[in-house]
This record gives structure tokens, sequence and C-alpha cells, in this order.
């Protein structure tokens, strides 16, 4: 592992990671401060390298016969649990790495409450149908739906005021978008891209489907449309004529937080759909988000209500697939104990990204398939600290969003914004996000792997401490995970490209589902893939079913 940035100041490698006026900030601090205790939490890199190291041996005894072993217990690994239980197959192995499932959805809880560790909402959905509807559904969280099969949410899991602010120059204003000090050209640039954004909602293909829809796979394929996936959003901007600063940042803001990219690495047809896909056109918008203090462990919560505990492999790496006649040998091994695991599935589905396919896949693995390097994957680092008080701070009010605007970190969510308790007790968890936004994701794990705790303890205080310099005293302590290939980039070419077209199909009775077929690190993608490829798998059991998709 490289540890380069080891080697350099404290200084420059938080101006590496938080950028030069934060860096210049935390240089200005001289009151000294004691460390906030905690650690480094995450353990799946470990494993994730002896897999690429490719020593693991071959399971050689008796094979367990199962109907369909499910690879992965993310959200897509679990929305096909979810539909394999529906549709009635029981003979199901859910094998999974670590010992909690959820992936990068799931949740933790300490002596405060629950808390995210990646994934912290869910979009409302415009309409009343889909998989992620009928989850909402079982969910409780729908209180009725309107003659126009639009939903309404209950207010519980609606996302309550304030939403959100942005911290700049010494104080919080309401809303990402910083309308203080704005000129007369820039507020006329912002209602020309809104303006530009609800007609590219509006916008339907001869067959009626949204240029730009939720899932991916339900938006328009015209060529009018994803001829944007050629241009970067940057270059569209130009074009367009969108020069402010203002402006540009909103949008570098919201390819950073939805992709882990800049807009000079991001497609334009991302971009677009980023403020477009939920939305209709005309005043047509979906009713807001919906959160709760795990964030989107809650829906991993209810899609593993469908996973029995005889059906759990937990703490099993699965190292090889080898495809055959009549199935599927599934090769793993206990990371507990060491002991090799054997399955021969009837069918398998896949719920990884395609780089790590690539290494457990056999044929794969001896012809690396051609449009493999499309897919590019940013890391992320999730760090929660745990506070004894809410954090102070001039302007607009504590929010459950709060952004830095002269920050490369996405700011912190407060996980117990929804919950009165915390608010009373005054203890609270802020969930700190950062992507390595970088156009090289492979330097940005470098230099998020070769830091340890010592140096993430003051790049997040460095970055904390400018809107509330009181956490040197309130702060109890901090906890760090660092995931390595968070979330797919949607670099140009890929979302409309021959590679991920490709990258869909199964491999006799393997199937694939993960985020990363969709183009775009969403729940509505993961839960997509892992309702298709039950689907699949079902089909090729036998199982006439009728589609949820």
């Amino acid at each position: 592992m490289a540890t380069v940035e080891l080697s350099l100041t404290r200084r420059e490698l938080i101006a590496s990671v938080l950028g030069a006026a934060v860096a210049q900030s935390a240089c200005k601090d001289t009151q000294p401060r004691s460390p906030v205790p905690g650690a480094i939490v995450d353990r799946a890199v470990h494993a994730g390298h002896a897999l690429r190291e490719g020593s693991l041996p071959l399971h050689t005894g008796p094979f367990r016969s199962v109907d369909v072993a499910i690879v992965g217990a993310g959200v897509a690994g679990l929305s096909a649990a979810w539909r394999l239980a529906a549709a009635g197959v029981q003979d199901v192995v859910v094998c999974e790495l670590e010992a909690h499932e959820g992936g990068t959805a799931r949740g933790g809880r300490n002596h405060v409450g629950a808390f995210p560790w990646g994934a912290h909402y869910l979009p409302t959905p415009l309409h009343d149908t889909g998989p992620v509807m009928r989850l909402l559904h079982e969910l409780g969280a729908v209180e009725g739906v309107d003659a126009r099969g639009r939903p309404h949410f209950a207010e519980h899991v609606l996302i309550s005021e304030p939403e959100e602010r942005l911290f700049f120059k010494g104080a919080w204003y309401e809303g990402l978008y910083l309308r203080a000090g704005a000129s007369a050209e820039d507020l006329a640039q912002l209602a020309r891209f809104e303006s530009r954004m609800a007609a590219f909602a509006a916008a339907r293909d001869a067959r009626g489907r949204k240029a730009f829809a939720v899932p991916v796979a339900h938006s328009s394929d015209d060529g009018e449309w994803t001829a944007l996936d050629l241009l970067t959003m940057a270059q569209w901007m130009a074009q367009a004529g969108f020069t402010s600063r203002r402006l540009q940042w909103l949008v570098d803001y919201a390819c950073r937080d939805d992709f882990g990219t800049t807009p000079e690495s991001t497609s334009a047809w991302a971009g677009v759909w980023y403020f477009a896909a939920r939305q209709e056109g005309a005043g047509g918008r979906a009713e807001g988000y919906l959160s709760w203090p795990e964030g989107n462990a809650r829906l991993v919560a209810q899609l593993a209500r469908s996973v029995t505990p005889r059906q759990w492999l937990r703490s099993t790496l699965v190292h090889t697939l080898e495809p055959m006649d009549g199935g599927c040998r599934v090769h793993a091994v206990d990371t507990a104990t060491g002991a090799p695991v054997g399955l021969m599935a009837r069918q398998v589905v896949f719920c990884g990204p395609r780089f790590v396919a690539a290494r457990v896949l056999a044929p794969w693995r001896k012809a690396p398939p051609a449009w493999l390097s499309a897919f590019t994957y940013a890391p992320w680092v999730v760090a929660n600290l745990t506070v004894s008080a809410p954090p102070q701070g001039r302007g607009f009010p504590l929010a459950w969003d709060n952004v830095l605007h002269e920050s490369r970190s996405l700011g912190y969510v407060v996980a117990g914004h929804q919950e009165e308790r915390q608010a009373r007790n005054g203890t609270c968890v802020l969930t700190w996000y950062y992507p390595f936004a970088d156009t090289d994701p492979r330097a940005g794990r470098t230099r998020m792997l070769s830091a340890g705790y010592e140096e993430w303890e003051a790049l997040v205080m460095a970055d904390l401490l400018r809107p509330h310099p009181e956490l040197a005293h309130t702060a109890e302590r901090l906890e760090v995970m660092r995931w390595g290939h968070a979330m797919v980039r949607p670099t140009p070419g890929l979302l409309w490209g021959e590679a991920r077209r490709a990258a869909q199909a199964s491999v006799g009775a393997v199937h694939f589902a993960h985020t990363d077929l969709g183009g775009i690190a969403l729940f509505e993608e993961a839960n997509h893939f892992g309702v298709r490829a039950a689907e699949s798998a079902l089909a090729d059991l036998g199982r006439k079913v009728e589609s949820w998709l």
C-alpha cells in the first residue's frame, strides 16, 4: 500500500483533501485542543486485497445444493432476496462478506441513537409504481395516493424543516444556492438554468417515456437526449453560457454529492438527470426527501426481513464462480475461521461491482471483458462525530443537511434531526461526508488509505471547527469509515455506451445486480437491478411471475 501522503505535513495533507481555504483556516487556529478519541472502523478493504491477490483455495469437499445463491447483501442483493421471497422461493442462500448487511447503505448505533454509514436519504418517487414504492408501502411510509397516481408520504418520514443550509464566510444561509450577495446576472442565470432543467424534465419521447427518469432504465434512449452523454457537464455548462460562479458551485456540489465526481469528469446526461429526473416540469415535483436517523439502513432492514436466519452466510468471502451446465459452483471462505465453503447453485445473483465480478467469475478472470475499463469508482469517507451539545453558529439555524461552501467535503447531516429526543438532551451525532472526486480515483484511494486515524481526526476536525469552534470542547468520539469503491462514476460515454449494456448480460446461470449497471450509485438503481436479476433467475427456474418493473 502506498504511503506517500504520510510524508506531507499536516497542513499539506488537509489542503490536499479539503482544500487550501480549510488548511489556511486550520493553520490560523492556534488554540490547543485534545484529539478526539475514536477509530477507523472499516475492515472490508483487507478482505478485498486478499481477493485481488487471488490466493484463496477452491472448495474440494461436498457442495451444498441450493436453488439460488445471492452474493452480496447490499441493497441490490437484499432486493433480489426480497423479490425471490415474494415469489415463494425459499431455497436461497445470501453470502455477505461483512458481519452486517447493507453495503454503503448500512447504519450504526451508539448511546445517542442511530446514524448512517453511507446513503442517508431517498427522494420521494413521483408516481405510485415500481418496486421502490412497493417497499415504501410495506414500510408504512405512504399515507395515500391521489387520483393521478401521486403518492403522499407520512409526515414523520419526510425530512422536517429546516432542511438544508450553507456556510459561507462565517455565517449560515438558508438553502444550497448562495443568494446573499448574488448579482442580477447570477440570479438571471439561475432562473435560466432552472427553466432549462424544467424543460428537460417535461420532455417525452414518442413512446411517452421521460427523457430523464428514475431509474435510468426508464429513461428515453432517443439520441436527442443521450447525445449529452458524450459531453462533460462542464462542457455543457460552458456551451450553454452558464458562467455564474455561484451556479457553477451548485452544479459542482451536485456532481460531488450524487456521483463522487466533478463537472469536468461527469457525463452531461448525468448532470442534467440530477436536476431533471425527479420533477416533471411545469411545477410537477416530488414531495421532497425521506430519511431516518440511520439513513437508508431503515430500508435495508425492511428488505432484510425477507431473509430467514438459516439463509444467511455472513462473514463469507465468495472468491470464485464457475458457471456450468445445470448451474454454477460457488467457492467461498469463512473469513472468521478460514474454512472453505462450497455451494452448487441452480442460479446465482452476483451483487458486486464489475471489477469484483471480473476477479470472481472464472471465465472473466481468464479473459477480462474489453468493456471493464469503462467502469471507474469514487472513494468516499464517512465519519460520525458524537457531540455533547448541538452545533452553534451565526445565521440560519441548524438544519438536517449542513453544507460548507469553501470545503471539498459535503459538510454534515444531523443524524437525529427527525428525533426530538436528541434535541432535548443535547447530544447528537454529526455524519460528515467526503467524496474523493479526483479525476484519478486511484490517487484518491491512495490518499484515503494512506492516512491513519490521527490524520483523519485532524482532517475532519479542521473542516468542522471552522463553522463550529465549540466542537473542540463538545466532541466526544469520532469514528471513520473508508469506502474504497463507494460509487460508480458516470463519466462521459458510460450511461449510454455499449459497456453498460454488455455488463448487464447474464453469464450462464449467473445474473448481475449492482448500481454500476445503472451508471449511477443510488438506492433506486440497486433496487431495480436486484429485482431484475431475481426475475431473471425466476425465469430460468421455470417460475412464471408478473414483473415488478
